[in-house]
């Protein structure tokens, strides 16, 4: 039986997930992929809430295309907006997709700009 490549993330997402809760002393930091942007944001779980989010839609962002160096400069302004939020510590949620690349990028992005995990 062959099953999508978008049904085979989800199935891995949903297995991260089980294991995986935002709190508020360390929220989750959510990533999502498509082919032309990348999203992240800082979610506290028990509230339902997102405290930062950043995204290569902003207009913060200069690249246009998305490659590793738009996806680094997402996870910079995220880390920003998530310690001017007070967030300081984050459980990764890589959200189903490998990390390596973009997703690889972000984070470790995120992690020189403060944010622990």
């Amino acid at each position: 039986m062959s099953r999508s490549r978008e049904a085979s993330r989800t199935r891995r997402h949903r297995r991260v997930r089980k294991k995986i809760s935002g709190t508020a002393a360390r929220p989750r930091l959510a990533v999502y992929r498509s082919n032309k942007y990348i999203y992240a944001q800082v979610i506290d779980d028990t509230m339902g809430m997102t405290l930062a989010a950043a995204s290569s839609k902003d207009s913060d962002v200069s690249g246009a295309n998305l490659n590793i160096e738009t996806a680094t400069e997402v996870g910079k302004i995220l880390a920003d907006r998530a310690k001017s939020a007070g967030v300081t510590t984050v459980v990764f949620d890589r959200g189903g997709f490998p990390f390596h690349g973009r997703i690889k990028a972000l984070a470790d992005s995120a992690r020189e700009a403060g944010l622990e995990f």
